[in-house]
């Protein structure tokens, strides 16, 4: 396990190519807090994230590639919700079609989907492949927002972690477009 900057990631073709080929499972700032994540659509990679967040029935949430993603494999119920995006939303919308392991979703017709507004998502867009959102905690856990805070037993199961220092922020802000309600954590 290393611990990259954002440049020595964007640097490492090699470790790119472990995220879409291979069941690799990272830690990466948001423009909220620290995630962990891996290929959404890797089945092996979703079913570490879950052993390591000790998370058995929850869904997660993904990075999407793109606003043009989202609207190709989900049902928006209200598409003035995109402009939201990029931020600290997490928009959860009815799913139109398999676009991500099965278990990233446990069975349930929605997907939470979200475009962080910072460099990260960037580097989703150019690859086009949705990333698993979640905290990079435990289940009922605190959040990590910095090194310091970051649960040993997550820190030794992840492959990698992308550092840029502390977050100041709280998780995104949850808009469920198929019922309507906002969820604040």
């Amino acid at each position: 396990m290393g611990i990259l900057s954002k440049e020595e990631f964007l640097n490492d073709k090699e470790l790119r190519r472990k995220i879409l080929e291979e069941n690799t499972v990272f830690i990466y700032p948001t423009d909220t807090i620290y995630g962990i994540g891996c290929n959404a659509e890797n089945e092996e990679a979703v079913s570490r994230i879950r052993k390591i967040k000790e998370r058995k029935d929850n869904p997660f949430s993904v990075i999407a590639p793109s606003k043009e993603w989202i609207l190709e494999n989900c049902e928006i119920s209200d598409e003035k919700a995109l402009d939201k995006l990029p931020g600290p939303y997490t928009l959860i919308v009815k799913k139109k079609r398999k676009s991500v392991a099965e278990s990233v979703t446990i069975n349930k017709k929605t997907l939470g989907v979200r475009i962080p507004d910072n460099w990260f998502s960037k580097f989703v867009s150019e690859i086009k492949v949705p990333i698993i959102s979640t905290s990079a905690n435990k289940s009922m856990k605190d959040f990590m927002t910095s090194l310091e805070d970051l649960d040993e037993d997550i820190k030794n199961e992840v492959d990698f972690i992308i550092y840029e220092g502390e977050k100041k922020a709280r998780p995104s802000k949850i808009i469920d477009l198929t019922s309507g309600n906002v969820i604040e954590r």
